[in-house]
């Protein structure tokens, strides 16, 4: 991940290849888990299960060095499907 550019609102994500393994072999090493949403509003109706109607799954994304957690997370960085 990386800023964008100056007065860029929203970036469009390359295609993510979800493959399936098991969490303890996979290094999750400087990233920032990324909430991925279907719809622009961040909330939705919960559901008979408790969980939101809206929230689809978290990424992990890999960061660079400079940044932080804390960096994106000020931001709000989501994804949206």
């Amino acid at each position: 991940m990386a800023e964008s550019a100056p007065k860029v609102l929203f970036t469009k994500m390359p295609y993510v290849w979800l493959k399936p393994g098991k969490a303890a072999e996979i290094k999750f090493e400087h990233t920032y888990t990324c909430p991925v949403y279907k719809t622009l509003e961040r909330r939705g109706t919960l559901s008979t299960t408790g969980h939101s109607t809206n929230f689809v799954l978290m990424v992990e994304l890999p960061m660079q060095e400079c940044h932080s957690l804390q960096h994106w997370v000020k931001r709000g960085v989501a994804m949206v499907t």
